[in-house]
């Protein structure tokens, strides 16, 4: 892969101390600033020196305007200004509550990695942000997710995949999930569009329209232009149509409020690239079920294997399979024969299978279903939960890398 782009003009020494000086404030956050060569050019790209130089010191919790103008010495009406033009940039969260309007200052995981590519621009910025972006995320960028015992999203399993769906819990159905919110919204996956808009990478070959979005995130999302406002039941056909094309759901990883599913995919998605690029143990949380394939009806077409996100499937040799006919019952009472013509079967790592189902809802002879697992991990309960345990695994990889 090539290196970044270098920034379009050269920068003065005092914009490199503007930038030096916001970049240790962004250290602050709670996914900090991890260290890379593609990082000082990310935050050039990303930030002009007036907005590094306006953010540095910004609060990351949310403050009203009245208060950022006195600790930023400011007149109100042009702070607002300002601040609302990088909202609608995603490098500043703006929430309206009544008539207060507060804002906060973005962690540098959530504009590179999401709000600066949700409304999918191909404008000048964001195609000099997509190639370093890209590269900081194979550098560094991701290194401390590597021993966490907690990722960002855990797999949704598709609910028609699932064998026995009495004992499903309601953060595993999607149903239930999307019954938390009365507020949807979809932008463009930033994974794909990142890839899509970098010389670097071919273009990703799945819908990008895909990001779902409830509630408070969702208002900040559709309020800035970075996504639009969908119904319920247009949420339902996005995630249909998404495991149509074999697409993963990735929750949020909490059992109340969850705010983001993905539909993610294995070339372009940051969390199972640290799986198969990053070789980390884990990308994505596993849900708690798990495949079963059934060789005695299993015709060997391979279709899971090239639908599996995880690589989890191949196909074995087993001679006394090929010719046998399967018989499946379609829509009403007709019947309609399948022959294993290669003389193989499916067969699963369950170590690696994160449950997803996405093999198992193509399969033509239903000969995979998922099956729960022995041991149930539950998500953490909520927001506050995830980050005290997040950010506890963090200090414990700090420590372990001090020590080397």
């Amino acid at each position: 892969m090539s290196k970044p782009r270098k920034p379009k003009k050269e920068i003065t020494v005092a914009e490199q101390e503007v930038y030096r000086r916001f970049m240790d404030w962004l250290k602050q956050t709670w996914y900090g600033l991890p260290e890379a060569d593609e990082l000082m050019p990310l935050i050039i790209a990303t930030y002009t020196p007036e907005e590094a130089s306006l953010l540095t010191g910004m609060p990351f919790s949310g403050r009203n305007l009245e208060e950022l103008a006195e600790i930023k010495q400011m007149d109100p009406a042009e702070l607002r200004k300002r601040l609302d033009a990088m909202a609608r940039k995603g490098l500043v969260f703006r929430t309206v509550r009544g008539d207060t309007v507060r804002y906060s200052l973005n962690d540098s995981m959530f504009v590179t990695f999401r709000s600066t590519f949700w409304p999918g621009r191909t404008n000048e910025r964001s195609k000099a942000i997509a190639p370093v972006a890209n590269q900081y995320y194979y550098h560094g960028a991701w290194d401390q997710y590597k021993h966490t015992h907690l990722k960002g999203l855990r797999a949704l399993p598709i609910t028609a995949t699932i064998e026995d769906t009495r004992q499903i819990l309601p953060y595993e159905e999607v149903v239930k999930v999307l019954k938390q919110h009365d507020y949807f919204t979809v932008s463009i996956c930033p994974c794909k569009h990142r890839k899509n808009i970098d010389p670097n990478f071919p273009n990703c070959k799945y819908p990008t329209e895909v990001c779902l979005h409830f509630g408070r995130l969702g208002h900040y999302i559709v309020e800035n232009g970075l996504g639009r406002e969908i119904t319920r039941q247009e949420t339902e056909e996005i995630l249909r149509q998404c495991a149509e094309a074999g697409l993963v759901h990735g929750v949020s990883n909490m059992q109340e409020g969850p705010d983001t599913i993905c539909n993610c995919d294995p070339c372009c998605c940051i969390m199972l690239e640290a799986f198969h690029k990053l070789k980390h143990a884990e990308g994505m949380t596993p849900s708690n079920y798990r495949v079963r394939t059934n060789r005695e009806t299993c015709i060997g077409c391979g279709l899971c294997v090239k639908r599996c996100p995880m690589e989890a499937l191949h196909l074995e040799d087993l001679p006394e399979a090929k010719g046998r006919i399967t018989v499946v019952v379609e829509t009403g009472s007709s019947k309609k024969e399948l022959k294993n013509k290669s003389g193989k079967v499916s067969v699963a790592n369950t170590d690696i299978c994160i449950g997803c189902g996405v093999c198992a809802y193509k399969c033509p002879t239903k000969s995979l279903l998922l099956e729960r697992r022995e041991i149930i991990k539950h998500p953490p309960k909520d927001v506050r939960e995830y980050m005290t345990l997040l950010t506890a695994d963090f200090a414990a990889a700090h420590v372990q890398r001090e020590r080397g």
